[in-house]
């Protein structure tokens, strides 16, 4: 049955954090990417109606860093050492293409099964999907995330989804006039970080 609401101060507050602190556990056990979708999960394993106030994403996120550091603090950096190689290996080959590290993989929220997120621009989509072809790389659509940043999110032309030796790499393709635009956290709606070939080749030699 839901949780019956107390009327307490700080109620709510302690309801976020058990909320966030499940959640985060169902995103680093169960590879759970979506941060709404993990702290649903989280509220109906509470029994926590769907009235109730849910943390904000960035709650979630530093709930998940925390879990992250205890739970899976050796299993991580080699997760991000995978991650970070394979996707230097595709930026290398990608090059023309302006191609940048962006998600999880790069600022150190990979959850098991995560992808590798590159950021490509190009004239068109089908230059880089000619390409891929070219290479004999095979590839697949993905679904396109339409908020990433309101004004430029209906800009992404495509993505494709690669399979990597031992990871799934997520390639997202924007026109050359968005290169310079930082787009958001679509989770936490933060300036996104971004790196490029130097700077993940720099990050890998550092670990």
């Amino acid at each position: 049955m839901p949780r019956k609401r107390p009327s307490h101060p700080g109620y709510s507050e302690a309801v976020r954090r058990d909320i966030s602190n499940v959640a985060a556990r169902l995103m680093a056990e169960d590879g759970i990417s979506s941060y709404g979708l993990a702290k649903r999960k989280a509220a109906k394993q509470l029994g926590i109606p769907d009235s109730e106030a849910l943390p904000a994403n960035q709650e979630i996120e530093e709930a998940l860093r925390v879990y992250l550091s205890l739970y899976q603090e050796e299993e991580l950096p080699e997760r991000l050492k995978l991650l970070r190689q394979e996707a230097l290996v595709m930026m290398r080959l990608l090059e023309k293409f302006s191609p940048y590290l962006v998600g999880p993989a790069l600022d150190g929220t990979a959850v098991r099964y995560a992808e590798a997120e590159i950021e490509l621009f190009a004239d068109s989509a089908k230059d880089v999907e000619i390409f891929l072809l070219d290479q004999g790389i095979s590839f697949e659509h993905a679904d396109i995330r339409r908020n990433i940043l309101p004004h430029v999110s209906d800009q992404m032309e495509a993505r494709f989804r690669v399979d990597g030796n031992d990871t799934i790499l997520l390639l997202s393709i924007y026109p050359h006039t968005l290169e310079r635009m930082r787009r958001r956290n679509p989770h936490t709606g933060h300036v996104a970080g971004r790196a490029n070939i130097d700077t993940v080749a720099a990050l890998l030699e550092q670990t």
